[in-house]
């Protein structure tokens, strides 16, 4: 994963401040570093799986918000292993 082409996007995808979006980034990094939605879901965390379930999040949230929805939703589905992903409030 290319965090800083990841930066990019976000910004340009979602209108987030570079702020923010680097920090939705480094998490995502270190997601996809960790190796556990590979095994978990059988899938690699890519810039286009990111994208796609930030996506998915409800209309108006903010891309820190449509973040911790995501991982919010691999806590459901996978246990709360992925809670240290989550970006806090006030980190951004």
């Amino acid at each position: 994963m290319n965090r800083q082409r990841l930066v990019e996007t976000l910004t340009s995808e979602f209108g987030a401040e570079e702020g923010p979006a680097r920090t939705v980034a480094r998490q995502a990094g270190d997601l996809a570093d960790s190796g556990r939605l590979a095994g978990d879901a059988g899938y690699d965390l890519t810039d286009r799986v990111v994208l796609g379930n930030l996506g998915d999040a409800p209309h108006g949230y903010t891309l820190v918000e449509r973040w911790n929805w995501w991982v919010g939703s691999l806590e459901l589905a996978y246990g709360d292993t992925y809670r240290r992903f989550r970006v806090r409030p006030g980190v951004e």
